[in-house]
């Protein structure tokens, strides 16, 4: 009996600490770090998503060495990047940075991206709607 209480809290310890790391990204190699990002934008509330993601591709595009890259987002909460992905946002803009001349702020391109976004989810919507009554199988008797 007194092993298998032993056991139980080993376990349990065990699955607390497994569940502490369900809101960092698992930077152990590329592809699980792209999995992590996947799960916690999902997880993210609407309006962080599109940060997130620009932290995080911005964060990507900085940092071309995987294994620097995988160091930095290792670990990372969401909020993280997205801090992170703010300083170098406003590092690049300061050094002339030809893609954010555009931009006035992070807050301008973040709501351009959204807005590209929303056009884009729209257009994929009608396409599919119609999609849909074309695939009809419904049989008039």
């Amino acid at each position: 009996m007194k092993k298998l209480s032993t056991l139980l809290l080993i376990l349990s310890c065990t699955v607390l600490v497994a569940c502490g790391k369900g809101q960092e990204i698992n930077g152990h190699s590329t592809s699980t770090a792209y999995r992590s990002v996947k799960a916690l934008k999902n997880r993210l509330p609407t309006e962080n998503r599109i940060e997130f993601e620009v932290s995080f591709w911005t964060i990507r595009d900085t940092k071309k060495d995987d294994k620097e890259f995988l160091n930095i987002v290792d670990g990372k909460t969401p909020e993280e990047i997205i801090v992170l992905g703010k300083e170098l946002y406003q590092e690049r803009k300061a050094a002339g940075f030809k893609g954010y001349e555009e931009y006035s702020s992070w807050q301008d391109m973040i709501n351009k991206f959204g807005k590209e976004r929303m056009d884009q989810d729209n257009r994929k919507g009608k396409s599919k709607g119609e999609q849909d009554k074309a695939n009809d199988v419904l049989y008039k008797l």
